[in-house]
C-alpha cells in the first residue's frame, strides 16, 4: 500500500514540476517590481520588513520611508539603523491618525514624507524602498494618488517598491506588479491581549 501512495505522489510531483517549469521558463523578463501588501490582516509591514532585509543580504541599498508611524520606535527601526551604509530609515509620522486627530498636520507629514521618498524613488543606487503605511495615507487621502504612482512609474528600472497599509486604493492596486490582501482569522488582541514588543512593534 506504502508503495502505491509513494507512486502516486511521485507522480503527481512529476506533473506539477512540469507545470512550474513551464511557467518559470515564460517568465524571462527582469523589471523592477511594484508590490502593495495590503488588508486588514497582521503582517504587512513585517513583510515587507523581511523584503528590505532579503534585499541587503543580495548587497542592495535599501531605502525605508514610514507614513503615519514615527510616534515611537520600532524593533525593525532599531534593528536597521545598525547598518546605516546599507539602509537608510526614516520614520516620518506623528502616529495613529485617531490620535493625532489633525488633519492638517498629517497631511504635512505626509508631504514630507512624500518628498523623502522621492529622493529613493529617483535614485538608481537605491535598489529596494519601503514605503511602510502609505496605503493609510492615499486612504485618507492626504496626497494625491495619481501623483504618487506617476512618481513609482518613474522610478529607475530595476528598483523594487513594496507598498503597505490597509485599505490600499484601487488606483495603486492596478498600477501593481503583486499584491497581496491580508485576512485575519484570529488576532490576540481581540481576545484582551495587548500589543507585544518584539511581535507589534
Amino acid at each position: 500500500m506504502t508503495e502505491g501512495i509513494n507512486e502516486r505522489h511521485r507522480s503527481r510531483m512529476q506533473r506539477k514540476k512540469e507545470v512550474v517549469d513551464q511557467k518559470i521558463d515564460a517568465a524571462k523578463r527582469e523589471a523592477g517590481v511594484l508590490l502593495v501588501n495590503t488588508g486588514n490582516g497582521k503582517g504587512k509591514s513585517s513583510s515587507a520588513f523581511g523584503m528590505a532585509i532579503r534585499a541587503l543580504g543580495h548587497g542592495m541599498k535599501v531605502g525605508v520611508v514610514q507614513f503615519i508611524k514615527g510616534a515611537k520606535s520600532t524593533g525593525e527601526e532599531l534593528f536597521l539603523q545598525r547598518f546605516p551604509d546599507e539602509i537608510s530609515f526614516h520614520a516620518m509620522g506623528e502616529g495613529y491618525t485617531w490620535e493625532t486627530q489633525n488633519r492638517e498636520r498629517d497631511v504635512a507629514c505626509a508631504e514630507r514624507a512624500w518628498a523623502r521618498a522621492k529622493l529613493f524613488l529617483t535614485d538608481p543606487a537605491v535598489g529596494f524602498v519601503v514605503l511602510d503605511e502609505l496605503n493609510i495615507a492615499l486612504k485618507y487621502r492626504y496626497l494625491d494618488v495619481n501623483k504618487v504612482i506617476d512618481d513609482l512609474r518613474a522610478r529607475p528600472p530595476m528598483q523594487h517598491v513594496v507598498v503597505t497599509g490597509r485599505g490600499a486604493p484601487p488606483e495603486l492596486i492596478a498600477a501593481a506588479d503583486t499584491v497581496t490582501e491580508m485576512q485575519p482569522v484570529k488576532h490576540a488582541f481581540a481576545a484582551g491581549i495587548a500589543a507585544q514588543h518584539g511581535v507589534e512593534w
